[in-house]
Order: C-alpha cells, then structure tokens, then sequence
C-alpha cells in the first residue's frame, strides 16, 4: 500500500511540474511572440501535431527557430536571443500540451 501511495504521489507531481512548464510557456508566448507570429495561443499551438512540435523543439529548438525565422523574419531576432533559450523548452511544453492532436485548449484563445 506504502508502494502505491509513493507511486500515485510521484505521478501526480509528474503531471503537475509538466503542466507548470506549459503555463510558463504559455505566458512566454504571449509575452514575446503573440505579437511578432500576428496569432494567439491557441492557433499556434493548433499549428502544429504534439508530435511535429517535439521534433521542432528537439535539439534546443533549432527547427523551431528556423520555421519560425523564416515565416516570421522579424521575429528572427528575439527567436535566436539567449537570454530566451531556457524559456523555449517552456514555450515547447506549452506547443506540446496543446497541439493540434492533443485534445486540450488553452485559455489564451
């Protein structure tokens, strides 16, 4: 029974730091690029299967930045700033939480 306890109290935390990094996303992706991609959260997570985004968001983000620098030029710089790398994976988590296969919607429509 201990066993079970520990194990339910882990999945729980589990699910509750991944859903944390998409609300951070979330707010990075209003913040920084609602404005530059001209869409609000729902329609650029809806961009793209849970699957696609993981491969955009693999390796730092690189393919993400790339698809996104080129569809959006003048986003390119905030896209390849440093001080924003840490916060893609957020942004990533949130694009996986809520892609278009995912069944889940945002609150940012």
């Amino acid at each position: 029974m201990k066993k079970l306890i520990t194990l339910l109290t882990a999945l729980a935390l589990t699910a509750s730091l991944a859903q944390a990094d998409a609300k951070a996303g979330q707010k990075v992706y209003l913040k920084s690029f609602k404005a530059k991609f001209g869409m609000n959260g729902t329609k650029f997570a809806a961009e793209h299967t849970v699957a696609e985004w993981e491969e955009l968001f693999a390796d730092n983000a690189k393919g993400f930045i790339k698809e996104y620098s080129e569809r959006f030029p003048t986003a390119s710089a905030v896209l390849s700033n440093q001080e924003l790398a840490q916060k893609l994976q957020d942004v990533g988590d949130f694009a996986k939480e809520y892609g278009s296969d995912s069944g889940n919607v945002p609150s940012c429509g």
